[in-house]
């Protein structure tokens, strides 16, 4: 099986920073793309940040300038930088991956969530 666990969620000021990082784990073949989500109290969750396998990422027009994501292969991570942080920005934060994992031989893609991390900003 397959786990995704996040880390680096917290309380801060507007115009602060926070870094989030999402490792995955388990009987993993190949990570295709990672990307971060959020859903704030009563809102849809959507798309802040994605990045393939090759590097190439994109980001919501909400958060460009601000907010960077990376990526780690070798440690199966991905992280999202987040600066000059806004109230808007709270919401829970959560980590994607579309892994390939193996079992007993055999391959399977299936689409991974983290558990959720809240990032809150308020002054």
């Amino acid at each position: 099986q397959v786990q995704l666990v996040e880390s680096g969620g917290g309380s801060v000021q507007p115009g602060g920073s926070l870094r989030l990082a999402c490792a995955a784990s388990g009987s993993i073949f190949h990570i295709n793309t990672m990307g971060w989500y959020r859903q704030a109290p009563g809102k849809q969750r959507e798309l802040v940040a994605t990045i393939t396998s090759g590097g190439s990422s994109n980001c919501a027009d909400s958060v460009k300038g601000r907010f960077t994501i990376s990526r780690d292969n070798a440690k199966n991570t991905v992280y999202l930088q987040m600066n000059s942080l806004k109230p808007e920005d709270t919401a829970v934060y959560y980590c994607n991956a579309f892994i390939i994992w193996s079992s007993a031989g055999a391959l399977a893609p299936r689409d991974y969530w983290g558990q959720g991390t809240q990032v809150t900003v308020s002054s």
